[in-house]
């Protein structure tokens, strides 16, 4: 993992990756190498409810790779943090799922995405829920207070996975879960790959 690190600027990555985001937040409707939006949600298997329940708004900016919901979404009263929150999207539903005596904190590092998630969970009046500006690799969440932590597309984009699962582990309760949805690779990735931003990006 310390190879991995001095492999790759770290600060320039966090940029580039803010900067693409940025982008999206700002037009969810522009052409991107991923896909965006509900249609894409329910192409990759998300449940219709409670995803009916969010309008167009909610979901234009939601850039997921996979379905962090596939096993189930969290339980009434739960406590769930949303690593890379995004626009919100995977947040807004967990906020419907755990209800009122629930509650939810999106991270994310994008200035942007957190105005746009903070600006809907207002618009659709979700008061069991925050957004809190911050990488994964150092969560602003308390130690043992999450039953799941969730997250879409996320942690490949960081260095030092093992650094954001001792941060997942951290923040979790004994006994609580996490459901991930990423993009895993069965085969090193060659070092001059590594050291490319542009596809640690992409």
């Amino acid at each position: 993992m310390a190879e991995i690190l001095e492999l790759v600027d770290l600060d320039e990555l966090r940029k580039e990756v803010r900067d693409k985001y940025r982008e999206v937040a700002r037009d969810p409707s522009a052409t991107y190498h991923f896909h965006t939006g509900r249609a894409h949600a329910i192409r990759l298997g998300y449940p219709a409810s409670p995803l009916d329940q969010l309008p167009e708004e909610a979901c234009e900016a939601f850039a997921g790779v996979g379905n962090p919901f596939f096993w189930g979404g969290p339980k009434p009263g739960d406590r769930v943090v949303d690593l890379g929150s995004g626009a919100g999207m995977d947040s807004f539903l967990a906020a419907l799922w755990v209800g009122p005596t629930g509650r939810v904190i999106g991270v994310d590092m994008t200035p942007e995405m957190i105005d746009r998630s903070r600006a809907m969970a207002t618009k659709l009046g979700l008061e069991n829920m925050e957004f809190r500006k911050g990488v994964i690799e150092d969560l602003p969440v308390e130690d043992g207070w999450a039953d799941v932590v969730i997250s879409n597309g996320v942690i490949n984009l960081c260095p030092d996975k093992l650094g954001v699962y001792r941060q997942i582990s951290r923040v979790l309760r004994s006994g609580g879960r996490m459901t991930v949805a990423d993009i895993c690779l069965e085969r090193p990735v060659p070092v001059e790959a590594l050291r490319d931003i542009d596809l640690w990006t992409g």
